[in-house]
């Protein structure tokens, strides 16, 4: 049996995560997943790739808005839900290009400070629809200011099996994934295709790539060649290397921890399918 074991979101991209409980499902991931993000001078979104530092700004839900916290001096500031501004522009993510609203003055100058970097923090109203990549998804699947897709999902047991092949073990947190769950064989996330959890229907549409962020540790900065490394040694597939499954979804509704994941249906297309065949 499948189980939800963690739910995380990440309000504000490359910033911290909040650990849930529940979380309410929306037509672009869970609710706050990242509809916040920073944007440089050229209104270009700022990503820990190039900018490590944001990893110590750690974020909390507060009742009227998000909690910013700079760790290296404790100091902190309270984002409104709703933006304080309205006025909104044309940001850039990955190839993507779509609205954004500003949120207030105040905010960018915290942020332009703590990270000594010109920067502005933008929302994504409900206005913005930012279509997922259609050659994997349906027309009319949108998601937030997430790299493509509106939740990443990883087995427990994957980062179990990869942490036994590495002489230091590494946190969840280096994968940033939305979903955790126990239970099946390792990577048995890769060939989930349909999958139901408290009645809502998700679909497993694209492998995920790993990046250099997963080299960052979340609290020192420190960088190193791990896990990429060893990855690389077995999850790697037409240059890149896979870990975790890029999830799109048609409902809304509350999933929990504790919730039965199911799967209804499996892939058999052999773009999910590395070095052998892992069973659910």
């Amino acid at each position: 049996m499948h189980r939800i074991s963690r739910l995380i979101i990440y309000p504000i991209k490359s910033l911290g995560g909040i650990e849930l409980t529940s979380a309410k499902v929306t037509d672009r991931g869970l609710e706050h997943d990242r509809r916040w993000m920073l944007i440089d001078d050229d209104n270009r979104f700022l990503s820990q790739r190039e900018y490590a530092q944001l990893a110590l700004c750690q974020v909390s839900l507060e009742h009227d808005g998000l909690k910013v916290t700079y760790t290296p001096d404790e100091s902190f500031i309270t984002i409104p839900f709703k933006p304080l501004k309205q006025d909104t522009l044309e940001v850039t993510i990955w190839d993507d290009t779509c609205i954004g609203q500003l949120v207030s003055d105040e905010v960018d100058s915290w942020f332009t400070e703590k990270l000594r970097k010109g920067c502005r923090l933008i929302y994504m109203p409900d206005e913005t629809h930012r279509q997922t990549d259609l050659r994997y998804t349906g027309e009319g699947m949108v998601t937030s200011f997430s790299d493509a897709y509106p939740l990443l999902l990883i087995g427990q047991s994957a980062l179990d099996d990869l942490n036994t092949r590495l002489e230091e073990p590494l946190p969840m947190n280096r994968f940033r994934p939305n979903i955790v769950f126990t239970g099946g064989s390792p990577y048995s996330e890769d060939l989930m295709n349909h999958i139901q959890i408290n009645n809502l229907n998700f679909y497993g549409v694209k492998l995920c790539a790993r990046c250099i962020m997963t080299t960052i540790d979340q609290q020192t900065l420190a960088k190193g060649k791990e896990p990429l490394k060893t990855l690389a040694k077995y999850r790697r597939k037409d240059n890149k290397i896979l870990f975790g499954q890029n999830i799109a979804l048609t409902d809304t509704g509350v999933i929990h921890v504790g919730d039965e994941l199911t799967v209804l249906s499996m892939h058999t297309d052999d773009r999910f399918i590395i070095n052998t065949n892992p069973a659910i």
